[in-house]
């Protein structure tokens, strides 16, 4: 178990949903948390609800100045966890190109603008805790996921990739790849979200996977999970007759 007191970790997309959730498991526990998202004012809400020691600092993921200015405020953390995302619910017969390009921009560049110059600083330190959001729509192509399902796909391989880079030294990787949440982004959609969590339930899972350094991924709800995870399994043809 981590001893959560005098922990500086950084949480990335915490202004709403699964981030403010995680922020207040991760404040109970004792860590310092620095709230990071484009809302300030948001982030000034929670910091003022939150039980114990934070940071504001606004950052834009999309901006690669306003990442570099952030990781030099911020400075060494004991961890970070990249929350940021965004969901426009798109087909490739109805391809809206700004949205794509910005669910990838947010989901898994920001991701790159911000690990590049902090997880360099960790790996030469000998410490540190990264933790990367997938999600159960990264583990095979689904329909209606355009942009969405690629730019998850793409962290689930990051963590991956930092986990064999670096499993032979003291810093830690983990990959959470939660199912539905409820948030703005998934009311979006019109169509039945099966085994749908509050962002607090979704948090929990996050937070019982971080607190497992021996543990490298969590995908969750466990039984809605296991359709993804087996699909992987599937022959080509049988997975897109069922799920296409």
């Amino acid at each position: 178990m981590i001893d959560w007191r005098e922990q500086r970790y950084w949480l990335i997309g915490a202004s709403e949903g699964l981030g403010a959730a995680l922020a207040g498991h991760l404040s109970r526990a004792g860590a310092h948390v620095i709230l990071s998202a484009r809302n300030t004012g948001k982030l000034h809400e929670l910091a003022g609800a939150l039980p114990g020691p934070t940071t504001v600092q606004p950052m834009d993921v999309r901006d690669d100045q306003d990442v570099a200015e952030a990781v030099r405020a911020v400075g060494p953390v004991d961890g970070v966890v990249y929350l940021a995302g965004v969901y426009t619910p798109m087909t490739a017969g109805k391809w809206e190109v700004d949205a794509g390009a910005a669910m990838t921009d947010v989901n898994l560049t920001g991701a790159m603008r911000v690990l590049g110059r902090v997880v360099p600083e960790m790996a030469a330190r000998g410490a540190g805790h990264i933790v990367l959001t997938g999600s159960l729509a990264g583990f095979r192509g689904l329909p209606g996921a355009v942009g969405y399902g690629a730019s998850k796909a793409g962290i689930m391989s990051l963590a991956e990739t930092l986990r064999a880079d670096l499993h032979r030294t003291p810093v830690q990787v983990q990959l959470a790849n939660p199912g539905f949440i409820r948030t703005r982004l998934t009311d979006k959609n019109d169509f039945h979200m099966p085994f749908l969590m509050e962002p607090d339930h979704a948090a929990r899972e996050v937070f019982e996977l971080m607190c497992t350094p021996n543990r490298f991924a969590r995908s969750f709800p466990t039984l809605f999970s296991l359709l993804f995870r087996m699909s992987r399994f599937l022959p080509d043809s049988v997975y897109f007759r069922l799920f296409a």
